[in-house]
């Protein structure tokens, strides 16, 4: 009993705090070896292709076209880091539009707002393959999710906008189109 506890008082502080923390890895590796604890690489479930919209509001642009074109790629950085370069399947652009009310008080009109004649609200839809875990699709590093916000960039472009549908199943081509003429709404 006396060699132990002459053993016990050579040891420093730091060899004690280096063999406790020696102790708890292999106790954590055990854990982990016989599957009690997960690892990030199990909790994958799947990969898959994804599809994403990102809505940029309010880009002003005077030129004749819009510089986002279906079937080119833009580069992206998710939350200020650089990701990848990825292809647009889709972009809508419409111009701002304003709410009139009309002399049936009843109706309202939906027109382009003439103030604000080189001002579009943008819907980019992007496709990339994604790991899919319990928390969502994650593409980078980042959950993808509604709300992220994405910096969109080309050879003549910079554009901010935020994730605003994820879809894991291919999106249909057929889904609403924009238009850009006046339409009427009645009003409950």
């Amino acid at each position: 009993m006396q060699k132990i506890m002459d053993l016990l008082r050579k040891i420093r502080p730091i060899d004690a705090i280096i063999i406790v923390g020696v102790f708890l890895a292999l106790i954590v590796g055990f854990f982990t070896f016989t599957n009690f604890r997960q690892t990030a690489d199990k909790q994958i479930e799947a990969t898959s292709k994804i599809r994403f919209q990102v809505y940029i509001r309010s880009v002003t642009l005077t030129g004749s076209e819009i510089p986002l074109n279906k079937g080119e790629k833009t580069f992206i950085s998710i939350r200020n880091v650089p990701y990848s370069d990825l292809d647009i399947v889709d972009v809508k652009a419409d111009r701002k539009k304003i709410v009139l009310p009309t002399f049936n008080s009843k109706k309202v009109v939906v027109v382009e707002d003439v103030s604000q004649a080189d001002s579009y609200d943008i819907v980019v839809t992007l496709e990339d393959t994604a790991k899919i875990t319990k928390d969502g699709a994650v593409v980078g590093g980042n959950k993808i999710k509604m709300g992220l916000p994405i910096t969109l960039e080309g050879e003549d472009y910079k554009f901010t906008g935020i994730v605003s549908n994820l879809q894991i199943v291919p999106i249909p081509d057929n889904h609403d189109v924009i238009n850009n003429q006046s339409t009427a709404y009645d009003v409950q």
